[in-house]
């Protein structure tokens, strides 16, 4: 088994930034690469110009890569926001009305995954309260995923980088994930197991592997320390994935590191041209 084993795509979000945002799909399928995911786009909009989301989508489609994976709006991200769904006021009301653009927008390009964004704790504001909207948003979001045969995906994150984020463990993130699938009643929400996060958080990842596994709908990388490349930290990397494998995760792999100084077409050594 090894990294030639697994299905990675490319996150656009965090990888070839240094490329405006409508030629990084062509410059992820000339590193080789057959698929590439992305934060929301847009962070000053979750309802952009429908100009906006054609050029997207018809530079996705001209590069002739698979869109796999798509955030709803979360804010300013990157930046000091990790989610808008749980916040009370003007960020709830714009998630909302993202939900079904950016579940739309999916569907237009055959992506399955929708990765709903929790948010920070507000101060002066009752966490019961925020969790209980966040409830309610996750739902609508879960039912919107649905409708166009996706899944909805709830990411724990890490607490020394978002430590006004409540979602900073794997139990606390499947925690979530099957209460909205019991307010639901669908199924479709799945974790998102980032091993960056996590082994940033001091969980044992091999545990949270055979733990939650199969109720995964996507899994992320990048090495610790420093967030870059496989093999830049001391990630044990190409075994997780292939203790993921093993424990019948099929899905794709998303690149989510940041590829240091140097233009991201180089930060892919790593991983040979034929397993990409």
């Amino acid at each position: 088994m090894g990294f030639a084993d697994q299905r990675f795509n490319v996150n656009l979000s965090i990888l070839f930034t240094e490329l405006p945002l409508l030629e990084r799909p062509a410059a992820a399928a000339a590193a080789g690469f057959p698929a590439v995911e992305l934060w929301w786009p847009w962070v000053d909009s979750p309802t952009p110009e429908q100009l906006e989301l054609d050029a997207l989508r018809k530079a996705i489609e001209d590069a002739g890569v698979q869109l796999t994976g798509l955030n709803f709006y979360a804010g300013r991200l990157p930046g000091p926001d990790r989610g808008a769904l749980s916040v009370p006021g003007e960020e709830s009301e714009r998630f909302r009305a993202n939900i079904d653009v950016a579940a739309d927008f999916a569907a237009s390009l055959g992506c399955k995954a929708l990765n709903a964004l929790y948010g920070n704790r507000v101060d002066g504001v009752d966490p019961a309260e925020q969790d209980a909207l966040a409830l309610e948003n996750l739902a609508l979001a879960a039912r919107a995923a649905d409708r166009i045969g996706a899944i909805v995906l709830v990411e724990a994150l890490n607490g020394p980088e978002s430590p006004k984020c409540p979602i900073v463990s794997a139990p606390k993130a499947v925690e979530i994930v099957d209460k909205v699938n019991a307010a639901t009643g669908l199924g479709n929400a799945k974790f998102l197991m980032d091993l960056y996060h996590l082994s940033m958080n001091g969980e044992d990842l091999p545990a949270v592997i055979e733990q939650y596994a199969a109720k995964s709908g996507h899994v992320q990388i990048a090495d610790n320390p420093g967030r870059g490349a496989p093999g830049t930290g001391s990630l044990p990397l190409e075994g997780l994935l292939d203790q993921l494998r093993k424990a019948g995760y099929d899905g794709w792999v998303g690149l989510e590191y940041k590829p240091g100084d140097r233009p991201s077409a180089e930060a892919f050594e790593w991983l040979p041209r034929a397993a990409r």
